[in-house]
């Protein structure tokens, strides 16, 4: 069964846990731009959700650090985070083993690849599941890019994958979705914490909205460490989203730079895959 969707967006923590302390009209630009993608996604009627995200030392830390990694368990728990701070409730969340297993056992034909069969969720995933399935119904199957600690996975591995996990997901019958979730530019834990790079987003979601892959690999970390923070390493997630939608254009209907946010937010969505365009489309761009 063809991917049914794909789309990326944000996961920072204040977008729930602060959004009491956002200007009004940020605060309702930005859930309001969530509902729509979980609208676009219900009319998807997907069987799973694969999230690709950077996770942040929830499950891995620098004693073992995987280039990739795929959940593969029946259900996690999350967030990990203190509940109140991040203003989600912990819940058990339906996860997918056996998919997993033969979309981990495709994708091995040509990435490496590691997997769990234990996985807490952190902000990183639990911040678009609030919004995206507010039920906590749809079962889930998480993926980790290594954006933490370096070295990290180079960007054309990440592309790679991309095309591997799309190819493997065209080759099952489940009806699949597939989101990238993570920065763009941000600093977080830092003295600097709030400041956006609105400049350096806008320029990535071009980019990544034509899907062209050579410009989306031409970033250096280095560059972009000084341009976007250590949080922009996380353009990793859009890029494997680019490179499961490879030819595809995609629509950002939303981007806001909210420092009570400490990032801009982003809501975008690939447009093309089969079946999907004759999904009556929420809402509209909501750009700021």
């Amino acid at each position: 069964m063809p991917l049914v969707f794909a789309g990326v967006c944000s996961h920072a923590p204040g977008i729930v846990g602060r959004a009491h302390m956002a200007d009004p009209a940020d605060r309702a630009s930005c859930h309001a731009a969530f509902d729509d993608m979980r609208v676009e996604i219900e009319a998807t009627k997907p069987d799973a959700l694969i999230v690709i995200a950077a996770e942040h030392f929830a499950n891995f830390f620098m004693n073992n650090m995987p280039a990739f990694a795929m959940a593969m368990t029946d259900h996690y728990e999350g967030p990990i985070e203190d509940e109140v701070w991040l203003g989600i409730r912990r819940h058990r969340i339906p996860g997918h083993a056996d998919l997993a297993l033969r979309l981990i056992t495709r994708v091995l034909d040509e990435v490496d690849v590691a997997y769990a069969e234990e996985w807490k969720l952190d902000h990183g995933i639990m911040v678009p599941l609030h919004f995206l399935t507010p039920r906590y119904d749809l079962p889930i199957i998480a993926v980790n890019i290594n954006c933490q600690g370096p070295p990290l996975t180079p960007l054309h591995r990440a592309h790679a994958f991309g095309r591997v996990l799309r190819r493997a997901c065209d080759e099952v019958p489940e009806r699949i979705a597939l989101i990238g979730t993570g920065g763009i530019s941000h600093w977080p834990a830092t003295p600097i914490s709030g400041r956006i790079n609105e400049a350096f987003d806008r320029e990535f979601l071009e980019r990544w909205s034509a899907n062209r892959r050579d410009e989306l690999l031409a970033y250096r970390d280095e560059d972009t460490y000084r341009n976007a923070g250590q949080g922009g390493f996380e353009i990793r997630t859009f890029i494997a989203v680019s490179g499961a939608t490879e030819g595809l254009a995609a629509d950002v209907l939303y981007y806001r730079a909210i420092p009570t946010f400490s990032v801009g937010c982003t809501i975008g969505i690939v447009r093309g895959l089969e079946g999907y365009d004759a999904v009556p489309q929420a809402g509209g761009r909501r750009q700021g």
